[in-house]
C-alpha cells in the first residue's frame, strides 16, 4: 500500500473496509440500503503534534466515527483523511 501522501501533523490516511454485500442470514444488500463503514486500515500517519505523539502506526485496524473525516480519491481509490482525535479504537 504505498500512497504518494503524507498527513500533516495529527492527521492519519485510512482505507474503509468494504461495506456488507450480504446479512448474516444470506439477503443481499442493495447499494441504498448499505451502511457507511466505520472501520478501516490505516495508509499514512502524520508525525504528531510536539506534545502529543501519534497512537496508530500504519497498518492498524480502527474503529472511527460514522461521518469523521473527509473523503478523497487517489488514483482511483478512495480514503478518509481524519485526526486521529476521530479514531475510537484500534482493533
Amino acid at each position: 500500500m504505498s500512497v504518494n501522501i503524507k498527513p500533516l501533523a495529527d492527521r492519519v490516511l485510512i482505507e474503509p473496509a468494504q461495506a456488507e454485500q450480504k446479512t448474516a442470514s444470506g439477503i443481499i444488500i442493495p447499494d441504498t440500503a448499505k451502511e457507511k463503514p466505520q472501520k478501516g486500515t490505516v495508509v499514512a500517519v502524520g508525525p504528531g503534534k510536539t506534545d502529543e505523539p501519534m497512537t496508530v502506526k500504519v497498518g492498524d485496524s480502527v474503529l472511527y466515527g460514522k461521518y469523521a473525516g473527509t473523503e478523497i480519491s487517489v488514483e482511483g481509490k478512495d480514503y478518509l483523511i481524519m485526526r486521529e482525535s476521530d479514531v475510537f479504537a484500534i482493533i
